[in-house]
């Protein structure tokens, strides 16, 4: 009898739902689902932006503010539950009842699962508040950051950028959609910029544009005598001459230092002799690994963590012709070495990859350097960590690639130091 019950059911659901009906309510959930999921991320995120945009929610958003000490230690429970009051249950309440909305004039049912995902975290905050608990999530668990801030989701370096490194960016919850559209995965603001090369074309755009972004420019130069006489005179602005091969003078300045700027190189051009070999691999392989280890054994402690990076010029000569084999050659070789030395996890090191600019060692460069500059910082503050300025389409397709494939080849046959 129950057998034959259920028979009739499923014969009447076979009548009424074909296969091919149930795959496409099935298909329409799930990408529904998963778009509404997303979409509570974002508009999460986006409140989160307008409370330190707006006055009277970052009255209630700086409860939230108070709570953690530096090393993400809480205050006092007193102060924790007056944030998930002010902060947590009310944002969190205007999420679902947003979400709420749109499911019901959607009339996609893939929608109630970004209902029921936002009414998790009115349900979180509530217990917190309404029974004390002092459990918190994963971005503000409290100890020593172990990591660098990753560029795919939010870590704990990620956020803790937001409440000690700078308060008006870092904004993303879970995914770092809204700071890539709105520039604030990376705040240059008050950061302290070493460069090299300060004194070639590029160098001197870069540190014009670094001073309007409010960042403190340290321009370190084998010629000091050629850099723009209009720039010494910003006191956010400083020259300091160096030497190749004495790499290690510099450790003492790199420790007050946020972002190193690897920027210098040489191209011999055709010339292919021993000296233009040596020289080639000097400075533009060598030096820079040089100065990679110096300024990464100035990494310690949570703050530097989270906050110092490097960024290395290897050129889309990493993928590309230059016409220049020795150059292609020696970029090609300090852009491997960043490879392997991502792997250690010591501090974010970005790629800056740049086509054919006019300068020094290219004076028939397509861009100009002031166009190049302002597209480093563009995707930098959107935490690109390939950073690829080129007029070439193909560099865009292979990098990728062949930072992948590199990536996973070392990841296999390489070891780091061993504690």
């Amino acid at each position: 009898m129950f057998t034959e019950g259920l028979a009739g059911i499923w014969s009447n659901l076979a009548t009424t739902w074909d296969s091919g009906v149930l795959i496409d309510v099935a298909s329409r959930f799930v990408m529904w689902g998963l778009f509404s999921l997303l979409l509570v991320e974002v508009l999460r995120d986006s409140y989160h932006a307008l409370c330190h945009q707006i006055d009277w929610l970052a009255k209630w958003h700086n409860k939230h503010h108070m709570v953690y000490r530096r090393d993400l230690s809480i205050v006092s429970a007193k102060a924790y539950q007056d944030s998930q009051l002010y902060h947590d249950m009310f944002e969190s309440a205007l999420l679902v009842v947003a979400i709420a909305i749109i499911a019901v004039f959607s009339h996609e049912i893939g929608f109630g699962l970004g209902v029921f995902y936002a009414s998790g975290f009115l349900y979180a905050a509530s217990l917190r508040y309404f029974l004390g608990t002092m459990d918190t999530d994963y971005a503000h668990r409290p100890g020593a950051l172990e990591t660098t801030p990753s560029s795919w989701w939010v870590n704990r370096s990620y956020h803790w950028r937001h409440h000690f490194d700078d308060v008006n960016a870092y904004y993303s919850g879970v995914f770092p959609l809204v700071d890539k559209i709105l520039g604030t995965g990376l705040s240059l603001q008050g950061k302290t910029i070493a460069i090299t090369g300060a004194s070639g074309a590029l160098g001197q755009a870069l540190s014009q544009e670094l001073l309007r972004q409010n960042a403190k420019v340290l321009a370190l130069t084998t010629n000091p005598d050629k850099l723009a006489v209009d720039g010494t005179g910003n006191n956010r602005f400083k020259v300091l001459s160096w030497q190749m091969g004495k790499e290690t003078e510099l450790k003492e300045k790199f420790e007050k230092v946020d972002i190193l700027i690897i920027n210098h190189g040489v191209n011999v051009y055709g010339d292919r002799t021993t000296e233009a070999i040596n020289s080639s691999y000097e400075i533009n392989t060598f030096s820079a690994l040089r100065l990679i280890d110096i300024f990464s054994s100035t990494v310690t402690g949570a703050q530097s963590k989270a906050t110092k990076e490097i960024w290395v010029n290897t050129s889309e000569a990493e993928v590309s012709p230059a016409l220049s084999p020795l150059y292609e050659l020696s970029k090609r070789a300090l852009g491997d070495i960043v490879n392997l030395k991502r792997l250690d996890d010591t501090c974010i090191i970005r790629k800056l990859i740049l086509g054919p600019f006019k300068s020094q060692l290219n004076p028939y460069g397509v861009m100009s350097a002031p166009q190049v500059a302002k597209g480093i910082v563009f995707f930098a503050k959107r935490d690109f960590r390939n950073i690829i300025v080129t007029i070439n389409p193909l560099t865009y397709i292979f990098l990728p690639i062949k930072e992948t494939i590199t990536w996973l080849y070392y990841r296999i046959f390489s070891q780091g130091k061993k504690e």
